[in-house]
């Protein structure tokens, strides 16, 4: 029994800084309990932002591909109208040089 009581009076003993052991032990889990909760959520923030990441870097991969293949389509077309004008103007000057056959014929109208 004293043994017991020389125990709890221990507990309740100040030490210089003004605490009991007993204080210490709680501030001691408290604090590991902040630092475990901080991770967790110092962990989840970092998965979050990797994910963002590879969110973006997959939309700007999409951007690039979708981008490249509109500017090659327009480079196509413009190729493909400027050969279609200069058979137009190949054909206008065989005409004016009187070559009939490569003269635009009017379409008919409906009657």
């Amino acid at each position: 029994m004293a043994l017991l009581a020389a125990g709890q009076a221990a507990a309740w003993q100040k030490n210089p800084d003004g605490t009991t052991a007993e204080e210490k032990a709680n501030t001691a889990k408290l604090n590991a309990d902040q630092l475990a909760k901080a991770q967790a959520e110092t962990d989840a923030y970092n998965a979050r932002v990797a994910a963002n990441a590879q969110q973006e870097a997959a939309a700007q991969s999409t951007f690039l591909a979708e981008t490249s293949a509109y500017e090659a389509e327009k480079a196509r077309v413009a190729a493909m109208s400027a050969e279609e004008r200069i058979q137009w103007e190949a054909d206008v000057a065989a005409c004016k040089a009187g070559d009939k056959t490569r003269c635009a014929h009017p379409e008919s109208k409906p009657q």
